[in-house]
């Protein structure tokens, strides 16, 4: 198989979809790999590793869409990649459809099978391709949080840690997935007054545990998240249902309670947020401010981290495209489960329930 690798052109993603040792792996099993030079720079990966692993570099990008059978992404198609990707295309990347309505009908019309690295789904739940990015934008949340928090960057001048006879900063996490988790992890580290909400009463009692008094731990309903959010310093949004839109928890009027100079960071904003007032934003211009309130909204938050990001990134993706070169999508679908439940698009029809009930579209299981 063709296995073909483009350079991301998102508003500073650094990331690349594969590595040289990936590359490498594919070629000595028997595949060819095109990688769009300079794909890697970003990284801190010269297109010379590439060579030497045994890819070819291809000039274009529109070559790459051309020649490539199945391509590996970072990030979701952007427009100006719209018209170049063909009928019948395998495309392997985030996909992030319950709030891209005009992608996912590109997707549909042009009968691309698109798998999403965020709905591959183990028997037990996880998500071990959403994982990695999860774990590095739950830890960013809090340093970006605390960026933010200082007074000349536009916050209300709180230290995380606060000082010997000043009070910690409050930082409220909703939910305590993996992002969430990681989030609290950061936060408790740097001695912030730490609360993590979630709806899973097993899940918080094992933080709890875990933490102890250096957290609180509540359940998640909107009395405990309007009592919380009022007085946080730093609110981080981060929960998570798979492939469907986030759930909004955080109302308008609740965020005009908040104190001016308090942040937002909303991990879910790739997802449509949880937070009525956030929207995705860029690197370029992360932060914008709704009531006093600062907003951070970048949708592609480990692309700022993209060496750490790139490799966490491929050391999970890798086994499933070495499944789909080998294999033939559906064959390795077959085979795999948590790998059929990637399968978001496919000839035409919307193979997952929860991006079909966000954009109100017929549902077609995915049957390899």
């Amino acid at each position: 198989m063709i296995v073909a690798v483009p350079k991301e052109i998102k508003t500073r993603e650094y990331r690349v979809g594969m590595t040289p040792a990936g590359a490498r792996t594919l070629v000595e099993d028997g595949h060819k790999v095109l990688i769009q030079r300079d794909a890697g720079l970003g990284s801190g990966i010269p297109n010379d590793q590439y060579l030497a692993a045994g890819a070819d570099l291809v000039d274009s990008a529109e070559e790459i869409y051309a020649k490539g059978e199945l391509i590996v992404k970072v990030k979701e198609p952007v427009p100006p990649e719209y018209d170049l990707l063909r009928s019948g295309q395998r495309l392997f990347t985030y996909l992030h459809l319950a709030p891209a309505p005009e992608l996912t009908h590109l997707l549909l019309d042009k009968q691309i099978a698109g798998v999403a690295y965020e709905t591959v789904q183990l028997a037990d739940g996880s998500l071990p391709l959403l994982k990695p990015m999860s774990e590095i934008a739950g830890r960013m949340a809090v340093q970006v949080g605390a960026h933010y928090l200082q007074k000349e960057n536009g916050g209300k001048g709180v230290l995380l840690a606060g000082a010997p006879g000043v009070r910690a900063a409050k930082v409220v996490i909703l939910g305590a997935g993996t992002a969430g988790s990681n989030a609290m992890r950061i936060a408790v580290g740097m001695a912030a007054d730490v609360t993590i909400l979630d709806i899973d009463p097993v899940r918080l009692a094992f933080w709890d545990d875990h933490f102890g008094n250096r957290i609180q731990t509540l359940m998640s309903n909107s009395q405990h998240i309007e009592e919380e959010v009022a007085g946080a310093d730093l609110l981080i949004g981060a929960v998570l249902v798979t492939g469907a839109r986030a759930p909004m928890l955080v109302s308008r009027e609740l965020v005009g309670t908040m104190a001016p100079g308090s942040v937002i960071v909303d991990v879910a904003v790739d997802q449509g947020g949880c937070v009525a007032t956030t929207h995705p934003t860029t690197h370029d211009h992360p932060v914008y401010e709704i009531d006093g309130v600062l907003h951070y909204g970048v949708a592609n938050m480990p692309g700022a981290v993209s060496n750490t990001s790139t490799f966490a990134l491929t050391n999970s993706t890798m086994p499933y495209v070495r499944k789909i070169a080998a294999q033939g999508l559906a064959r390795a679908a077959k085979a795999d489960e948590a790998l059929r439940l990637g399968v978001n698009t496919y000839g035409g029809t919307l193979c997952n329930d929860s991006v079909a009930r966000a954009l109100d579209l017929p549902y077609h299981p995915y049957v390899p």
